[in-house]
């Protein structure tokens, strides 16, 4: 039997959640293993990402996996499916199983924080890739990405494109997701002190998804008198769907496109020419370095320095392809 949270469950349905999510952590729950296990012992950590849906989280996750066979940690994967409840009941059921630690990026940040909160209280480890939570300050560390500076990245690459002005479709990302606060935020803070030349004429969450990329996009495409002249996203998804609604709007090679996360399938799209940019974020390297952090600080105490690290995003076009990460995946 597995440990019941502290903190009472809403409903029924949420105390299954746990259960099932329990059975997909291990079936059988032991007590909880110290945190500081002996040289014989196998360390334990959960590796949760907000959904293997995307890709961008396969690639997060694939990495934690890798880097902890490199150090002989077994990773428990866990799928958020896009959802808070079904991430903190993965969570839950971890501490009821008694993980070393955890490595998580957490699918909407406030509405993890009281499940992360109860891992600090179990004394178990967390540090967090991707999102920054920052309403538990217990924490053992972050490692991400400057979201804001990747926001901030996209609004200067459309100045450079377009020196005498430009009207600019935005693509928001996920409500409550610090990346998408963050980026929106980077992308308004360079272009609101310009709004005068850069005008950002329809902006809308397509919550990180491509077919709501392009529905959102073909909708307003379609409302427009005057296509826009650049339509940025806040990840690759949603502006690889926006290219197939320019394509059907005739409009390619009209409108700049510039997504962000530098997915695979986008950095193709920018080799040939029919995406203009995309945001190196270097996800690999965030997850693989969280790891390390974790895995130092379980076998000998070393706590992270910093204990937040932020990597700084990049542009990547064609003129610099090399310094995408992920370019060797590229078909």
């Amino acid at each position: 039997m597995f440990r019941m949270s502290r903190r009472k469950f809403g409903s029924g349905l949420r105390v299954a959640a746990v259960a099932v999510s329990a059975l997909t952590l291990g079936g059988i729950m032991a007590g909880p293993m110290s945190t500081g296990a002996s040289a014989e012992d196998k360390l334990v950590i959960l590796g949760s990402v907000p959904g293997l849906k995307f890709p961008f989280f396969v690639h997060m996750m694939n990495q934690i996996k890798a880097e902890g066979e490199k150090l002989g940690v077994e990773v428990i994967v866990g799928d958020g499916q896009v959802s808070s409840t079904k991430q903190t009941a993965d969570v839950e059921a971890a501490i009821s199983r008694g993980v070393n630690g955890i490595v998580i990026s957490p699918n909407e940040v406030d509405a993890m924080a009281p499940a992360l909160q109860e891992a600090v209280d179990a004394k178990i480890p967390v540090v967090t890739i991707d999102r920054y939570v920052t309403k538990v300050p217990d924490l053992l560390g972050h490692v991400g990405a400057d979201n804001s500076k990747g926001g901030e990245a996209q609004a200067e690459l459309i100045m450079k494109l377009f020196p005498n002005g430009a009207k600019i479709m935005n693509l928001q990302g996920q409500p409550g997701a610090g990346p998408a606060i963050d980026r929106n935020k980077g992308l308004h803070t360079v272009l609101d002190k310009v709004k005068d030349k850069y005008e950002i004429v329809f902006e809308q969450t397509a919550e990180f998804d491509r077919v709501k990329g392009l529905s959102v996009t073909e909708a307003a495409l379609a409302s427009m008198q005057t296509p826009p002249d650049v339509i940025v996203a806040a990840n690759d998804d949603m502006i690889l769907g926006a290219m197939e609604a320019v394509k059907a709007h005739n409009l390619n090679g009209k409108i700049a496109l510039i997504g962000f996360d530098a997915l695979p399938e986008a950095l193709a799209r920018v080799k040939d020419g029919s995406l203009t940019a995309t945001v190196e974020q270097f996800p690999g390297l965030q997850s693989s370095k969280a790891v390390d952090k974790l895995v130092a600080f379980l076998k000998d105490g070393t706590k992270p320095e910093p204990k937040v690290e932020l990597l700084t995003p990049i542009t990547i076009t064609k003129d610099n392809l090399d310094k995408a990460e992920r370019l060797g995946e590229v078909q």
